[in-house]
């Protein structure tokens, strides 16, 4: 069996949405607009690093969803997502603070790790290169607010950077987050892991699969109002029995998928 940190992060969240998703392949439409705006926007990355034109590249890969039906973000629309990309491009390239070296080599990379029982772990890491002149596993993040920064340290806790030094053996994790706003911005958020952390986390890696092979799948409400974790959950319609809820969010491929195409989101 495969592994990924985003199956990890379902079944923590709620093991019922995990059978849902992976043994049940109820999986969430893709209509939302900034989550195939990153995908897109990726792609320029890629390009910029390979010297091709990444404003071509994101113009390319963003006109597949034009005319799509998306769930756009507040007052925004695909010639404003366009726009904000083309400046985050620009602004990325005058900072200059990142390199990556044989890009074809370093740019989503796939790493496994056995972790027993004949199951293996994968990811794929955006980049692996030198911000600010230190080498790092480098993560790509396109959103429209910022990231916090503070207090100071708050970065090594994210579980996924953490995932992401514990398979590739990397200390030294970042996030390069590209700010879409009227006055867009780059972050360029650093942190260390160290061993204590990875060594952690391949424990819970160990402690989740056991109860997941053990078929332990209870409901984990989200319910507890004013924040409602169920409410923004594309799997709420099945929980309350609402065939319209699940025909506008989900479709369903018997028998499941592979988690771990769901990395490439990342």
């Amino acid at each position: 069996m495969t592994y990924s940190y985003t199956q990890l992060v379902q079944y923590l969240a709620c093991p019922l949405r995990y059978r849902y998703r992976y043994l049940d392949g109820w999986q969430e439409k893709e209509t939302r607009a900034g989550l195939l705006f990153g995908r897109a926007f990726e792609q320029a990355l890629a390009a910029l690093f390979r010297r091709e034109d990444p404003g071509c590249a994101l113009f390319e890969a963003w006109s597949q969803y034009k005319d799509s039906p998306l769930e756009y973000p507040k007052n925004e629309s695909w010639d404003q997502m366009l726009g904000q990309g083309i400046h985050l491009l620009t602004r990325f390239v005058q900072d200059s603070r990142v390199q990556i070296r044989n890009p074809r080599r370093n740019l989503q990379i796939k790493f496994t790790r056995p972790i027993g029982n004949g199951n293996e772990f994968v990811s794929y890491i955006d980049a692996i290169g030198h911000m600010d002149g230190q080498r790092s596993v480098i993560d790509w993040k396109t959103t429209g607010a910022r990231y916090p920064d503070q207090p100071a340290g708050l970065l090594a806790l994210d579980p996924q950077l953490v995932c992401y030094s514990w398979i590739s053996g990397e200390p030294n994790v970042a996030f390069v987050v590209f700010v879409r706003k009227r006055l867009v911005e780059v972050q360029y958020l650093r942190a260390t892991i160290t061993q204590e952390q990875r060594e952690s986390f391949g424990e819970m890696i160990a402690s989740t699969i056991r109860q997941i092979e053990a078929a332990q799948f209870p409901a984990r409400s989200g319910i507890r109002f004013p924040r409602n974790g169920c409410i923004s959950c594309s799997h709420l319609g099945l929980c309350l029995g609402k065939q319209d809820m699940v025909d506008a969010r989900l479709i369903r491929r018997p028998g499941g998928d592979l988690g771990w195409l769901d990395e490439l989101d990342y």
